[in-house]
């Protein structure tokens, strides 16, 4: 088949085609011309005026190199370009006829014959090409290992998509079906393609069992969800059309096709922002964001950028991911003044030069330590970074007349069943308690899981996938809320810009995501059958972790606000003076690296939290006796 595929004609076999293509269209025009009677006195002129005509149509050929082509790729621009040629070269013959007939008393050519030869030419030479790039299409697709393509998508991009399978050099692609809702396409066939309703996707599926999707249209979240659902219930690979602003040149290849990922499954309608409010609240202001080297952070910088903020204050002390995205902002070429600090947020005297430097008016505080696990064995770190260092920067934008401190938080922190997530808690507490006493808004946002960031399964899953399994799940029951980077990010400065002070901002996560379900998905996605040709293992629970998350804590109410993805609740307001009190206790014991000390403190501290699966579940039971 490859040896098949790399055969072409030279160049110099197709230049004389079309020469032999154009006499013979020259004599077809003389004869339609004259009834196939043709006078004695046209034939012995016949022999002055083909050389002239089939000069012009030589001549024509090598300037525009319409033989310069491998015929079985012929596609539109390719009779346009024949056309062009032709009418050019038939324009010349009427000039040469014109002057010629100043200097005799006829014409060379008869102006009829010069019509009728430039219509047969062109209807010739169109369709030899397109004979040829039949014939080998009928050869290439009725041969063993070409790949069926149903294409999702009538339209402009869908019809491209086909054009440009068809004309792959590297693989034989065979597109067997449209699919397309739009009433329109009903009961008709696209270049001899069928355009079937998407009600009959299941038939089609079980029709072309081995052949692959492409989504070549755009289409509502919902809607998508289904088609691709129901692609992977019938085992077919998936996959995407980029937008059309991200074609090479305007062209579409082959190679930008991707592979469905599990964010595609898991993808909800875009946000509807408040571009006028955002820009009001973040235009030309100083912005400090730290943890800008994380996933979230750097997404909300690179968001932050739309609203011309005057500067953006980069505080993470994570080199190599800092350097990534000082790069990237340096080939975006942005009018905002971007500033990079490698800091630690519990370096106090660090985060006061910059407070004293730059005077931020906004300040979005992302920087933490996440990994559960991890986190339950560091209960000293975790504490300093997630609850003292949210102390040192709310003091800071406090005492320095921040206008917003926007603090981004976990639905971990709601009823903790973990060191991570009670230190998250402590820092909404603190973070909350300056509303009865500082001029600054402070506001909080808890959302769950992240897909694609640092802490992720996603990332981990695929990983495993990539080495042949198996997929690790800690247990067949745990489930997830999940929201992608973007998504996340545009609620945060959406919530940022309608807060007013004191209130924690909850997102809509949309439905839990079983976890099972979510790896057997992948392994789905990457083409191989769970359980089978890549199995799942259960782990157990690991330290810390619980069966599903939530995102309110007892007694929290929710309210809905102007924005349909965002909930506000107020908590239980916490005293000042007392807060105070409990954290300037908890710096003193985190000093004394005592882990059960430490977290006996967050336990008095968050009543809620009780340890899972965890060595400190023991001081539950003292508690508690």
């Amino acid at each position: 088949m490859k040896k098949l595929k790399n055969i072409h004609a030279p160049a110099s076999i197709i230049l004389l085609m079309d020469i032999v293509v154009a006499f013979f269209s020259l004599l077809l025009a003389y004869q339609l011309r004259f009834n196939f009677r043709v006078p004695e006195i046209e034939i012995a002129s016949f022999r002055y005026i083909f050389p002239v005509v089939l000069g012009v149509r030589f001549f024509g050929f090598i300037i525009s190199g319409t033989y310069r082509v491998q015929l079985r790729f012929t596609a539109t621009d390719d009779v346009f370009r024949l056309l062009a040629t032709n009418l050019l070269g038939t324009l010349l013959l009427i000039i040469f006829n014109l002057i010629y007939v100043t200097f005799s008393a006829s014409y060379l050519v008869p102006f009829s014959i010069i019509i009728i030869e430039f219509l047969v030419t062109i209807f010739f030479l169109v369709c030899v090409r397109l004979l040829i790039k039949m014939l080998f299409k009928e050869i290439t697709n009725s041969s063993i290992g070409s790949k069926k393509i149903i294409i999702y998508g009538a339209g402009d991009a869908g019809l491209t998509t086909k054009r440009t399978l068809e004309t792959d050099r590297e693989n034989n692609f065979k597109v067997v079906a449209f699919i397309d809702e739009n009433r329109r396409y009903e009961n008709k066939k696209l270049e001899d393609v069928k355009v079937t309703h998407p009600n009959n996707l299941r038939k089609i599926f079980k029709m072309y069992p081995d052949a692959e999707l492409i989504i070549a249209k755009t289409l509502d979240a919902d809607h998508r969800a289904g088609v691709l659902e129901l692609a992977l219930e019938h085992e077919i690979k998936v996959l995407n059309v980029p937008s059309i602003k991200s074609w090479i040149n305007g062209q579409l290849n082959v190679k930008q096709l991707k592979n469905l990922k599990i964010e595609d499954l898991l993808e909800r309608d875009p946000i509807e922002l408040n571009t006028d409010k955002l820009s009001e609240i973040y235009g030309n202001k100083v912005i400090m964001v730290t943890g800008a080297a994380g996933s979230i952070g750097s997404e909300l910088v690179l968001q932050l950028i739309a609203f011309s903020p005057k500067t953006i204050i980069l505080v993470d002390q994570a080199e190599t991911p800092m350097h990534e995205i000082d790069i990237r902002l340096t080939e975006q070429k942005t009018n905002v003044g971007i500033k990079l600090k490698i800091a630690d947020v519990t370096d106090r005297l660090k985060m006061e030069t910059i407070f004293n430097v730059y005077q931020p008016q906004i300040v979005f505080h992302a920087a933490a330590y996440k990994h559960v696990p991890l986190m339950e064995k560091n209960p000293a770190e975790a504490v300093k970074v997630n609850t003292l260092g949210t102390k040192i920067l709310a003091d800071l934008a406090h005492r320095n007349h921040a206008e917003r401190f926007v603090f981004i938080s976990t639905d971990k922190a709601v009823n903790p069943t973990n060191v991570m997530g009670a230190t998250k808690r402590m820092g909404e507490m603190y973070v909350q308690s300056f509303d009865s006493v500082s001029d600054t808004k402070f506001i909080t946002t808890r959302f769950g899981n992240v897909l694609g960031s640092n802490g992720s399964v996603v990332p981990r899953f695929r990983s495993q996938i990539e080495n042949g399994g198996p997929v690790t799940v800690t247990h067949p029951d745990i489930t997830r809320f999940f929201m992608t980077i973007p998504e996340a990010c545009s609620l945060v400065l959406e919530a940022g810009s309608m807060g007013e002070g004191g209130e924690i901002f909850i997102f809509d996560m949309g439905k839990a995501v079983q976890i099972r379900e979510m790896a057997e998905k992948m392994i789905k996605l990457a083409g191989f059958i769970p359980h089978k040709e890549i199995h799942i293992e259960y782990s157990g629970l690991r330290p810390g972790e619980k069966l599903y998350e939530e995102l309110l804590n007892d007694g929290e109410n929710v309210l809905p606000t102007h924005h349909n993805k965002i909930l506000i609740t107020r908590v239980i307001e916490n005293d000042k003076l007392e807060i105070d009190k409990k954290f300037a206790e908890m710096a003193l014991i985190v000093e004394g690296n005592d882990n059960f000390e430490i977290v006996k403190k967050l336990k008095d501290t968050v009543p809620e939290y009780r340890s899972a699966n965890s060595e400190f579940e023991s001081l539950d039971n003292k508690m508690t006796a």
